[in-house]
This record gives structure tokens, sequence and C-alpha cells, in this order.
């Protein structure tokens, strides 16, 4: 886009988020020290219809995408190499399709950290939704949000609210300031913070991630895009 002269703002919004920037900010500041372990976790509440999966690339290109590009984020590192393991538990017709519903993905970056992904298309308590950077001197962690912050003891134990259920609802705040930011830099002439460069990163992972399920192997970055992210 730098060659066309367009802003472009590619709009991966776990970015914008407020608890995941503050996880950036306390690992860049140091607060962990060295980043060695990532744990990332999405699991949406049901899968999508069989005729979006058919034509959305499959899971590691239309669900656990937004987790290649958080962890790329959040260690602020390049990945090297990635491993995929995948399989069918939810809906046999997935599978059908020519996907998985279930995945486990292990991704090497290039300044020694480890990054595992967990990727499920169904969580029958709602929208899960969390991050872990543990690092040699600490860890930061992000939980789900629930649907509000009352929890109710009683002689049966702690009782406390569901889980956003959804992503729309998890993220809404998360939208309305990835659509302000990209209004600033429109206004301002600025740079926005997720460039085209970032969304080929994430697609190239998840290429690596299905040709290494498909191939079972692990597979080098290297192997795509000319070796370059």
């Amino acid at each position: 886009m730098a060659r066309n002269q367009v802003l472009l703002l590619v709009a991966f919004n776990r970015r914008y988020d407020a608890g995941y920037r503050k996880m950036r900010q306390d690992i860049q500041s140091g607060a962990v020290g060295r980043p060695e372990l990532c744990r990332l976790s999405t699991r949406d509440p049901a899968p999508p219809p069989i005729a979006y999966i058919k034509v959305s690339g499959g899971l590691f290109l239309d669900m656990m995408i937004h987790d290649f590009d958080l962890a790329r984020f959040l260690l602020d590192d390049e990945p090297e190499e990635v491993f995929a393991w995948g399989d069918c538990l939810v809906d046999p017709a997935i599978g059908d399709a020519g996907d998985v519903d279930t995945a486990a993905v292990t991704v090497r970056f290039r300044r020694g950290a480890l990054c595992q992904i967990a990727n499920s298309r169904r969580a029958s308590y709602g929208h899960d939704q969390r991050a872990e950077v543990h690092g040699s001197a600490g860890m930061v962690l992000s939980e789900n949000l629930l649907e509000n912050n009352i929890v109710t003891a009683n002689a049966d134990g702690f009782r406390s609210a569901p889980v956003l259920n959804f992503f729309m609802e998890r993220y809404m705040p998360a939208y309305q300031e990835e659509a302000r930011v990209f209004v600033d830099c429109v206004l301002n002439g600025r740079t926005p913070p997720s460039v085209g460069a970032d969304g080929r990163a994430s697609v190239v992972m998840g290429y690596a991630a299905k040709k290494s399920w498909q191939e079972n192997r692990p597979v080098k970055i290297s192997e795509f895009a000319g070796g370059q992210l």
C-alpha cells in the first residue's frame, strides 16, 4: 500500500483491546523479563455454518489467524517455525468440508519464545478468549471478560457471572477504538498501527499451520513468502 500511497489499516481487532495493549506495554517495559512462553486460547460458543467453512480458508485462516496476529503483537517478534495438530471433535461435517474444528499449534519465534495456541469451534459456556505471557521475571495474564463482576458465595460455593457469549460482545470496545484510530489516521496523516504487512504475516502463519497439519511435520516460515515476513 505504501507503493500506491493508500492508507490501509488491517482490522485485527484484538490489537485495539485495552487489556491486550496493557499486556504489550508491560512486556515491553520489562515487567515480566524476557518472554519465554506465550499461551493463547480461543474457543467459540458454536461452529459457523458449513457453507462459511467451505469458503473461509479453514480454522487456521479464519479463526486462529487472530491468535497468530496477537502473538506477534504481544511478543513484538516474528515467527520462525510452526507445528500444528488438528482434528474434528465437534462436527464430522466440518471434516467432510476438509477442515478441522479443534487445533493446537506451537510457534517458535526468532528470539526464542515459544507460543502455544489452542482453538476450538465449541465452548458450551460462551466465547472463551485468554492470553498469558510468561517471562524470565514474571507473568502477565488476560482472563475472560464476564457479564458482570459480581460473585455470590454461600454453602454451595462461589458463583460468578457467565463469560460474554460472543466475540461481538467481547470486543465491541475494541471495534470502537479501531474505528476511532482509523479516522484519526485519515484526518491527521498518521500510519495505522496495524498495516498490510501484519495481515500478510498472519496469513503466512495460517498457511504454514495448515501445511503442518496436512503433512504432520514442523513447517518453517521460510518455506513461504520468499523466507521473509
